[in-house]
């Protein structure tokens, strides 16, 4: 009664509060927005660099400014005639901060200096830019080449000396350097040189696995006060009622209206609608970040033209609908758009090592660290999923040096989202803070090797090399210190299960990293992970595997075997419970350990056991001909008593298949 009685007054403030000044007042915008600033170039540059820098996104501004206050004469080329990038053309004023879970700044350094320049998240994008410029032109070191559009690398052998850009006046100009560092977003560089890659989500079977893009847009009108009451009380009564807390304000960010936002009918059948992220201008303007586009391939620039065509006939559409639906939104109008698009993922370069999602999910530190980071890995919806996915949410993770040495290249590194990061990995580690920490080591790390004659991949196993980039880098404010985080399901007995699944991309932890292993097994959870498992192991079934809505532990025996068997090409078996369960010992996949979990056919197993059998059934398909080896993908040792993981392609080469 007294907590009926709490909840009842709870809900009373909070409806007081919305009547007594969330809806109407003014609106907050109060001047036209000021158009982004553009920088020109000033005479001729030299031809010949310490290290050039390719690509002005925050990532290359970072490798540029620490690579000049080593000493190095520096070029920095742009193809643009604004600095930022995604921070500014691309309008991403609302920061991804890398903070462990309780809220500990991770990346300090050039990062930190920027933020603290522009005022934290939520930024003025147009200040944002014109702090860029002023951080740049402060460095003698530094020259800037704005409207220079990456052509081709200059090669000597497999060694890269300088690149070619494309001028004003449609003048093709060649700079030497013996270090390159490729800041592009899509790694151009390094691919143009002939560094091996994956796209998306190929390294897990998933290489047309497209997320949606993102087109920022601009909104006048906004009542921002009432709309930050309004879901500061919406997330207050999700705490009281135990529902959704998926909105907050914070300054000048604010993020919710995730219902609304997907109940929106788009228009165009390739976008939608998600929850919204939204930041204050300093004209009251508001940032939102919240239209999806699909079908967009962000290595063709025509392709991204029209994704930026078509979101801006569908925002015709959306405007009208946050009228009528968003508290705050009724006077609201488009005031415009970000030049270019928020693209979340193209390639992956081969690095000389490519940090795994277990790196991320296990917090891993590396000996070669050269930047210490967190934020959850969040994999955004494609165009046939409404929804995208939190795989786990790390506490702090490192990345070593080696995750910018592209494999193949020499005289080359790579910073950014495009990174030696796997898929999944890349879901955490492609914010662009994380980008700006390996910008600045890449910048420290040129002049370290320059000193001792040495090529970017020669410091990869001298120790004495990766300990002077560390104190370079934890005298220029780098925060470099890493505490390890244990988690707890990394001692759950069904672990090794769990992490096969989740290398593959069908097993998501969410916020909490809580896989509910010690629950019953349901239905779709069982049906997704064996179906996936012969999916990602290469192999398509005559029929998917289906069971019941509550599954007995017969269904799992029997859809297994009879999988295996036709998957091998053997002569079916007996419908019998003991002939499926005697097929499955034969062959490693079930144990005697397991089979405890087993041994009542009509019950459903717990989740934990079903995702240990499953990761082995997985592991068996593997040996069978015709398997599809998955670079970033784990399995389990069949020959092991404990369970062991093991990258796929070495199990596969020790089965020679």
């Amino acid at each position: 009664m007294k907590k009926k009685f709490s909840a009842l007054v709870a809900m009373l403030l909070i409806v007081t509060m919305l009547f007594s000044g969330c809806s109407g007042g003014d609106t907050t915008t109060t001047a036209e927005p000021e158009s982004l600033p553009t920088f020109t170039n000033e005479g001729t540059a030299d031809s010949d660099y310490d290290v050039i820098v390719v690509g002005s996104d925050p990532e290359g501004i970072a490798a540029a400014l620490s690579a000049a206050r080593n000493g190095m004469k520096t070029l920095l080329l742009s193809k643009d005639s604004t600095p930022g990038g995604l921070y500014t053309l691309g309008a991403l004023n609302f920061i991804d901060v890398p903070e462990t879970r309780d809220g500990t700044l991770l990346v300090g350094g050039i990062y930190e200096e920027f933020v603290n320049a522009v005022g934290g998240s939520g930024f003025d994008i147009v200040n944002a830019a014109n702090v860029f410029n002023d951080m740049l032109t402060a460095e003698d070191n530094l020259t800037v080449r704005y409207g220079a559009k990456f052509q081709e690398p200059v090669m000597n052998g497999n060694t890269i000396t300088g690149v070619t850009v494309l001028e004003e006046g449609d003048m093709l100009v060649t700079y030497n350097a013996p270090y390159i560092i490729d800041a592009t977003q899509d790694g151009d560089v390094a691919a143009a040189a002939g560094a091996p890659y994956t796209y998306a989500g190929e390294d897990i079977g998933e290489r047309d696995r497209e997320m949606g893009v993102t087109l920022v847009f601009r909104v006048s009108g906004v009542n921002w006060d009432s709309m930050c009451r309004y879901l500061t009380i919406k997330r207050g009564i999700g705490e009281i009622f135990n529902k959704s807390t998926s909105m907050g304000v914070s300054v000048n960010t604010a993020w919710g209206f995730s219902d609304e936002g997907y109940a929106y009918e788009p228009s165009d059948e390739a976008m939608r609608l998600r929850g919204f992220n939204m930041a204050k201008q300093d004209n009251g303007d508001v940032l939102v970040n919240a239209l999806l586009i699909f079908d967009v391939d962000p290595l063709d620039e025509a392709s991204r033209e029209e994704g930026i065509a078509r979101a801006k006939a569908e925002l015709e559409n959306i405007i009208p609908y946050l009228q009528d639906e968003f508290w705050g939104f009724g006077d609201c109008e488009l005031a415009g758009t970000a030049e270019d698009l928020y693209v979340r993922e193209s390639r992956h370069i081969t690095c000389e090592y490519n940090l795994t999602i277990d790196d991320v999910l296990e917090n891993r530190d590396q000996d070669d660290r050269i930047a210490v980071t967190s934020y959850p890995v969040d994999v955004q919806p494609t165009k046939t999923q409404t929804y995208g996915t939190v795989v786990g949410y790390p506490d702090q993770y490192a990345v070593g040096y080696k995750s910018l040495v592209p494999q193949d290249v020499d005289g080359l590194l790579v910073v950014g989202r495009a990174a030696g990061y796997t898929s999944l990995a890349a879901g955490s580690a492609r914010i662009v803070p994380t980008g700006m920490a390996c910008g600045e080591a890449a910048g420290v790390a040129v002049a370290v090797a320059k000193a001792q004659s040495a090529t970017p991949r020669d410091l990869v196993d001298d120790d004495a090399a990766i300990a002077e980039i560390q104190e370079k880098l934890t005298a220029q404010g780098a925060k470099l210190d890493h505490t390890q985080t244990h988690e707890d399901v990394m001692d759950h007995w069904a672990y090794p299960g769990v992490k096969v699944l989740r290398s593959l991309g069908v097993f998501d932890g969410g916020y909490d990293n809580n896989y509910y292993l010690d629950d019953t097994i349901t239905m779709n959870r069982y049906q997704n992970m064996v179906n996936n498992a012969v999916k990602k192991a290469g192999f398509a079934l005559s029929e998917k595997i289906y069971v019941n809505e509550e599954v007995p532990a017969r269904q799992i025996i029997g859809t297994m075997a009879r999988a295996v068997i036709e998957l091998e090409g053997s002569d079916k078996l007996a419908d019998d419970n003991d002939v499926y369960m005697n097929a499955l010992k034969e062959r490693g996949i079930m144990t005697d350990e397991l089979a405890e979990y087993f041994t009542d056919m009509e019950a459903a197993p717990n989740a934990g056991a079903v995702t240990l059998l499953t990761a082995r059934f997985y592991s068996y398909l593997l040996t069978l001909d015709g398997a599809q080896s998955l670079s970033a993908a784990e399995c389990i040792d069949l020959t092991s008593d404990d369970n062991t993981v093991v990258s796929v392609p070495e199990w596969i080469a020790a089965n020679n298949n």
